[in-house]
């Protein structure tokens, strides 16, 4: 079985190749727009958008999974800063040479990816109520996740270890639902 020093180098390799990779498409000016505003959208201002989108038409029927959603993001952000601020993994463009930042960050550190945490968490919790929005959100939450590596604010396993803690929150919050 390999040491775990091994493993963890092996991963940030990994990290740093892809990192490096996703960046070089910062040079291509539509994708540097069209990660920016992904990224800014998914600051939560897409979110809280849907959020009141699917109140106006009859607030009494989608109030419920609107609370669930909020509940949920509630979630997200205290399981976030916990992680991160216990983490303080550097971001790729302070840690990486040939990585840039193409826009600026929220906070300090890398690890895990905010972003994606909540994209996959309401995401999930979204569709369990109106499985209609998954060609909207499904693209949207991907896209989210490429833009932070893209644009030199997270790794690869920054954006997985994200998709992989919201997803553990939507379920665990469907589940008591």
């Amino acid at each position: 079985m390999p040491r775990l020093d091994v493993a963890l180098e092996r991963i940030q390799r990994w990290d740093a190749q892809w990192s490096e990779r996703s960046n070089r498409w910062l040079h291509v000016r539509a994708l540097l727009r069209l990660f920016r505003a992904i990224s800014w959208l998914g600051n939560g201002i897409f979110w809280y958008a849907l959020m009141l989108a699917m109140l106006v038409p009859d607030p009494r029927a989608t109030a419920l999974a609107v609370l669930h959603m909020v509940f949920v993001g509630v979630v997200c952000a205290a399981a976030y800063r916990m992680v991160k601020s216990g983490a303080a993994r550097p971001r790729p463009y302070q840690a990486l040479r040939r990585v840039e930042a193409g826009a600026a960050p929220l906070d300090a550190f890398s690890f895990p990816s905010g972003h994606t945490l909540h994209a996959v968490a309401f995401t999930l919790v979204a569709l369990a109520y109106w499985p209609w929005l998954a060609p909207l959100l499904v693209p949207f939450t991907v896209l989210t996740a490429a833009a932070r590596i893209a644009l030199g604010l997270h790794y690869p396993s920054d954006v997985l270890a994200g998709a992989v803690l919201g997803a553990g929150i939507a379920a665990a919050s469907l589940a008591i639902a």
